[in-house]
């Protein structure tokens, strides 16, 4: 988070395991072709469930992501209609363009 703010860039923050996006927001945000890419691969669930990403649909991995939300690759950020699911540093000085 600290590197988004060093970038100027305002934070609402929530904690999604208590306040998880909704189906709709998810369904908007999610590519099919790239469930992996929005799925938590190192979370505890996902591996305890032994679970593969590449096998999943889209509606499958949404019905997760809202039954256990720690499966959402965090950090999940949003600004206007660009979203970042997980770590990207590359990506954030996008978020300031929406």
């Amino acid at each position: 988070m600290a590197d988004l703010e060093g970038r100027g860039i305002e934070l609402e923050k929530h904690d999604l395991a208590k306040d998880p996006p909704s189906r709709e927001l998810l369904e908007r945000l999610i590519d099919e072709d790239r469930i992996e890419d929005f799925i938590n691969l190192r979370s505890p669930a996902y591996k305890e469930r032994g679970l593969d990403a590449r096998r999943m649909t889209k509606k499958q991995a949404i019905d997760l992501m809202l039954e256990e939300p720690n499966l959402i690759r965090r950090p999940l950020l949003l600004s206007g209609k660009k979203a970042i699911f997980g770590y990207k540093p590359e990506e954030y000085d996008d978020l300031k363009r929406g």
